[in-house]
């Protein structure tokens, strides 16, 4: 019996310390943000495209106060309610003392500068697909943006959710840097794949989640519940929405249905960032949306 128990006490330390070591948050190679300076001019679009401001701003935040990137808008979910961070230029409440490379590991792996793992509320499962440079860009344009020297508010999430190392057991499920739509046949349809699974992260709403939080790929972009229990979040396939590239393009630009409604909610910020791309990424946006699987 001694010798059981010994054996059963040496697998389960086996067992834990592969655990560990699987578990542990994984950064990004040094060399891939290395020597990268970015653009603040492109940056600015990065930052629409990406929707930061919808995200990051002060409660209620309206105009040019929407730059001040305080935090502290509240996201309810199933697993708790998350708040969005400080992410403004000052060193002590913000990111103002942020590297390339510390952006990059948070946005491309969920990796906090301290080395912790985010949680995925936080849409680095999409950003995953950024490109390196396209981050270094986004970096050079919050620098110029004022600072907030609002403290970070702690999540509210109980146990067993609470416990970061697990998150690295979730990545393992669920994170991936590969596009869902595998194959594109031009120039169009591939921006407009990086736009929405990239930088936009539409998946994030619209597509459902099983019952650990990850997305149900086999029906991507076909609507899903909506985090804090009210209502749902509309399919935007072509078996759900029903509207014309063109259409979309519109919508995109100007917040009006084709049956002359207009956007409303959370939808009626995505359109403020929308609106502030060049029309032709509001068209590739337009054709990738159109030329997904339709989810009837």
């Amino acid at each position: 019996m001694r010798k059981v128990l010994a054996s059963l006490v040496v697998l389960i330390l086996i067992a834990a310390a592969a655990g560990w070591v699987l578990t542990a948050p994984d950064p990004l190679d040094p060399e891939v943000t290395a020597g990268l300076t970015g653009d603040p001019v492109h940056g600015e679009a990065i930052f629409h495209a990406g929707g930061c401001a919808s995200c990051h701003a002060a409660p209620g935040a309206e105009g040019e106060d929407k730059l001040i990137l305080a935090g502290g808008q509240a996201f309810a979910s199933p697993f708790g309610t998350f708040y969005a961070p400080n992410i403004s230029t000052s060193e002590t409440a913000g990111i103002g003392a942020w590297t390339v490379a510390d952006l990059a590991n948070a946005m491309m792996r969920g990796v906090s500068p301290a080395g912790q793992h985010y949680y995925p509320a936080f849409p680095y499962t999409s950003y995953a697909k950024a490109q390196p440079q396209d981050v270094a860009d986004l970096r050079a344009f919050l620098a110029t943006l004022p600072a907030a020297e609002t403290a970070s508010r702690d999540h509210d999430v109980g146990f067993p959710f609470n416990i970061r190392r697990a998150l690295g057991g979730w990545k393992l499920l669920f994170f991936s840097d590969d596009f869902v739509m595998e194959q594109v046949n031009s120039d169009e349809l591939a921006r407009g794949r990086y736009l929405v699974e990239a930088l936009g992260h539409c998946a994030e709403c619209h597509t459902p989640r099983n019952a650990l939080g990850g997305l149900d790929k086999g029906r991507w972009l076909g609507g899903a519940a909506n985090p804090s229990g009210q209502g749902t979040i509309p399919n935007i396939t072509p078996g759900g929405l029903g509207w014309s590239a063109d259409e979309i393009a519109e919508y995109l630009a100007s917040g009006f249905t084709p049956d002359f409604d207009v956007a409303g909610g959370e939808m009626a910020a995505v359109i403020e960032n929308t609106s502030k791309l060049a029309p032709e990424d509001r068209a590739a946006i337009a054709a990738y949306v159109s030329a997904v699987p339709a989810v009837e």
